[in-house]
């Protein structure tokens, strides 16, 4: 983004923020919502994070992420990383990296299980035609 007539980027975007303050976000006490409590929704970025929250009971069912690194926070509560290696316990400070290609799920345990992921962003979809010629 450009500041009007001045052909320079806006001084905006390349500022450090403060976006939110997830020891907060984890200790919502009796909080049983499922899902996203907040999204990187900033214009520019290069990245994608979450934080998450699974209630007591609730998991993420085992699947492979062929094409993104994902690193995962464990922000509050505690649960269960299943990977081909058998079970991994997560609680509150544990930082796992998620590699592209691996296959995992994810569990939350009694107190449920709140996280940060972040990992590099996903292209936009795009709509075209491609190369005709690679289309034999």
């Amino acid at each position: 983004m450009m500041s009007e007539g001045s052909g320079t980027p806006d001084a905006d975007l390349t500022l450090p923020r403060i976006l939110c303050d997830t020891a907060d976000l984890a200790a919502a006490p009796g909080d049983t919502s499922a899902g996203a409590l907040w999204r990187l929704a900033e214009p520019g970025r290069q990245l994608d994070a979450n934080v998450v929250r699974l209630p007591p009971g609730h998991r993420v069912e085992t699947h492979r992420e062929p094409e993104l690194d994902v690193l995962l926070l464990v922000l509050g509560g505690d649960g269960t990383l299943t990977a081909p290696d058998g079970p991994h316990p997560l609680a509150a400070g544990t930082l796992t990296w998620l590699p592209h290609g691996s296959t995992r799920g994810l569990a939350a345990g009694p107190d449920g299980l709140t996280y940060l992921t972040v990992h590099r962003r996903r292209p936009g979809m795009r709509i075209g035609h491609g190369d005709p010629a690679a289309r034999t």
